[in-house]
């Protein structure tokens, strides 16, 4: 078996597709080293393991709405696109999603996984409860209002706290949204107007190569909020797109969810990919660091500056924003964020020297990798960067004390005292 991408080739002595809680709880009671996958969107080995890897894609699909219509309860084997379509169907919607709404939603959200919004959140933070199962093969419900001691460390937790099974999230009334794409804005406007320009709808993208001067930018309006209407056929310096973008310029965006205006439905406007397509281009790698928001100027100028060495490497590479949270492994814990995403060619050692090169003039800044991305940086210096670090570390001990969900992953970034 194999990630998404194709660059992880999973180590498992065996792979199970249980069928019920009650037999995932069976096999993990059994397993000395087990972990769960769920789309295999990451780039890393974060869910990898020697032992037995659990694909929970054969649990029963549930999708529960509370009484008061404020949240929806689900089981840990749906994914975005799926569950967004539930939602749809029952007028409510989730405020946020990532570029692919392919990804599962027990996996991104335990990886840190964001879209792109200077209100928005990580995905992580809709989760109000999870239901684990824990090492001893029973299960465990961390809830917000019951749990506040342990839930902050237990949503974005990389899978080493047991196998979720089953997530309950915030949910609101279905909204729509209009997007459109500003071609050839300046960097220098973007990284001088930083807050104007990202503050401009709900959700805002920036693409570029860092190998020119300009950035397309994605606007994505909330019709109920922002109204229909776009920003001008002029914008910061930028004009606005005739014809249907892709982010990697010169592909086909038919991929690609609707633009030049057309409002539609969330779940078919904020992600930038459509569900019933492969997303992006395939066979890629990514890496991404999330920097406090006032460095945006700094990181623009910085990746700028590299431009020469990494462009023939990049299919496109995006600049976002995530709003803090609370969440102790978040890469946007207690900050404001500016993201910058790579996607790379399928060439690992240059790419891994290329991200060693980002790394040395964005960690400075304050940069937190991805942790579903490419790195570059030694795993245990990556968990250095996490204040809460060593709470976490008292958290798996509490709740998987004999290590069964430890894998080398884990084990590097959070060594054992």
């Amino acid at each position: 078996m194999h990630n998404w991408a194709g660059n992880v080739e999973f180590e498992a002595a065996r792979v199970h597709r249980p069928r019920t809680v009650e037999e995932v709880g069976r096999l993990v009671a059994g397993a000395e080293q087990v972990k769960v996958l769920g789309s295999g969107h990451s780039f890393n080995r974060v869910a990898d393991t020697r032992g037995d890897l659990l694909v929970l894609d054969d649990l029963p699909r549930g999708v529960e709405v509370s009484a008061d219509r404020r949240s929806v309860t689900v089981t840990g084997s749906i994914r975005y696109a799926e569950l967004a379509r539930e939602l749809q169907a029952r007028g409510l919607a989730l405020a946020n999603l990532a570029s692919l709404p392919h990804i599962s939603v027990a996996g991104s959200c335990a990886t840190g996984t964001h879209g792109s919004g200077n209100g928005l959140q990580s995905l992580a933070s809709a989760v109000t409860a999870l239901r684990l199962v824990t090492s001893d093969g029973e299960p465990l419900t961390v809830d917000r209002e019951k749990d506040q001691d342990r839930f902050a460390g237990s949503v974005v937790a990389l899978g080493a706290l047991g196998a979720v099974v089953g997530l309950t999230l915030a949910v609101e009334p279905a909204f729509e949204v209009a997007q459109w794409v500003y071609d050839d804005v300046p960097l220098d406007r973007i990284a001088a107007r930083f807050d104007e320009v990202f503050g401009a709808a709900y959700s805002v993208s920036a693409f570029t190569d860092w190998g020119g001067d300009t950035a397309s930018v994605w606007v994505k309006r909330r019709t109920d909020r922002e109204g229909g209407a776009h920003l001008g056929a002029r914008w910061m310096d930028g004009r606005l797109a005739d014809g249907p973008r892709h982010p990697v310029p010169g592909l086909c965006p038919v991929h690609c969810t609707a633009q030049l205006g057309l409002a539609g439905p969330w779940h078919e406007r904020l992600p930038h990919f459509r569900p019933d397509f492969t997303p992006s281009v395939g066979e890629e790698l990514q890496s991404e660091l999330l920097l406090p928001r006032e460095a945006a100027p700094a990181a623009v100028a910085a990746m700028r500056g590299l431009g020469p060495r990494i462009t023939p490497l990049l299919l496109t590479s995006e600049i976002r924003t995530v709003a803090a949270d609370e969440l102790w492994l978040s890469p946007a814990h207690g900050r404001d964020c500016v993201a910058v995403h790579c996607t790379w060619r399928p060439a690992f050692e240059a790419v891994r020297q290329a991200i060693a090169l980002i790394e040395r003039e964005l960690l400075p800044l304050g940069a937190r990798p991805h942790w579903g991305k490419l790195f570059a940086l030694a795993p245990e210096a990556v968990g250095a960067l996490h204040q809460r670090g060593e709470d976490f570390r008292r958290l798996m001990t509490e709740l998987d004390p004999r290590g069964a969900f430890r894998n080398d992953f884990v084990a590097a970034a959070f060594p054992r005292p």
